[in-house]
């Protein structure tokens, strides 16, 4: 790894920690910041102009948020007894857009597909997981279940399984995949807060099995996925992998859905738990789709190659996270 790389790679990580540890509204501003500069240069590619592209609208829209955050900030401070009603919803609404913005939730999300686009597999596992840990927590600590964050939860669910639905790119797949997630964790948030920390790692170790498979197999668009078919295994297990994302039982990824639609049901918000099972299913139609198209409709069938210990390290690595819902029933000793 370059210098630089690992430089920024460690200013983008203490930029984050800042952030969730801070105690001050302008402490977690300074580590939202640091985080965002530090990502920049590593978006970058030599080789290629579209991360340079991908970068720079990510500064851009990173950078309106920030303002927005900040401006939400000063507003709360100094004004604070002196606002009506009316004005500190306004303030509430600017501060929400524009941490909503940076985890690219609905209906701030335009740019987040855009964005991971351009970007190599690597840099997407980034975008997706660690670049939305510092937003959710400030959203964590300060979540009011209210009717501006039902809407948001509600056009989450419903952006990421219909817009996903005519994509043929699966950089563009993974993040109406992870729009739609977001809905569920949001909607996860007023509960114990653990459920929202499964959610959240479930789905980092599920996108990063998926995301090592696809970087290693070199693939980027639907049709690209008759090449799984020298790997019958790993085809087959990056396929339940998919499935597992979309939270079919009994994969990993249906416990933390059940859990949150077991705590949604508690505090009877049993509408919000109907929208987002019905969206849910629209976007296991998408992954059933990638499964069937490597599996079954791709009938080109190719000789089995050998297996390298590369291609046998991520069958195990499949295999491990597809079965980790075994272990789930254990966990609970602890909680």
């Amino acid at each position: 790894m370059k210098f630089y790389k690992l430089m920024f790679t460690l200013t983008m990580i203490m930029g984050t920690l800042i952030t969730i540890s801070s105690y001050s509204w302008m402490s977690m501003w300074m580590g939202l910041e640091i985080n965002l500069l530090s990502i920049i240069p590593l978006l970058k590619s030599i080789n290629n102009q579209f991360p340079a592209e991908s970068a720079f609208k990510y500064f851009i829209i990173q950078s309106i948020a920030s303002t927005s955050f900040l401006f939400s900030m000063i507003l709360n401070y100094n004004l604070i007894e002196q606002l009506n009603n009316f004005f500190n919803l306004t303030i509430n609404i600017i501060f929400y857009a524009s941490i909503l913005t940076k985890i690219g939730a609905a209906p701030f999300h335009a740019w987040f597909p855009e964005v991971l686009e351009g970007l190599s597999w690597s840099k997407c596992f980034i975008m997706l997981t660690w670049q939305k840990i510092a937003p959710m927590i400030i959203i964590l600590q300060n979540f009011k279940f209210n009717f501006m964050m039902l809407i948001i939860i509600m056009l989450s669910s419903f952006t990421g399984s219909i817009l996903g639905l005519n994509q043929i790119s699966l950089r563009k797949i993974m993040a109406y995949s992870s729009i739609n997630h977001i809905s569920w964790m949001l909607a996860s948030i007023p509960s114990t807060k653990i459920i929202w920390l499964m959610y959240f790692l479930i789905y980092t170790m599920i996108s990063l099995v998926i995301i090592l498979t696809l970087n290693y197999m070199k693939l980027y668009f639907f049709h690209q996925l008759g090449f799984l078919k020298n790997n019958k295994i790993l085809n087959m297990l990056l396929s339940l992998n998919f499935l597992s994302l979309g939270g079919l039982p009994p994969f990993l990824g249906f416990f933390p859905k059940w859990l949150t639609i077991n705590f949604l049901i508690l505090n009877n918000n049993f509408f919000i738990a109907l929208m987002l099972i019905i969206f849910t299913l629209i976007s296991l139609f998408i992954y059933t789709r990638i499964t069937f198209s490597s599996l079954t409709l791709l009938n080109k069938d190719y000789q089995m190659k050998e297996i390298t210990k590369t291609t046998l390290w991520l069958i195990q690595l499949n295999f491990l996270i597809l079965s980790s819902l075994l272990l789930c029933p254990i966990m609970f000793n602890y909680f």
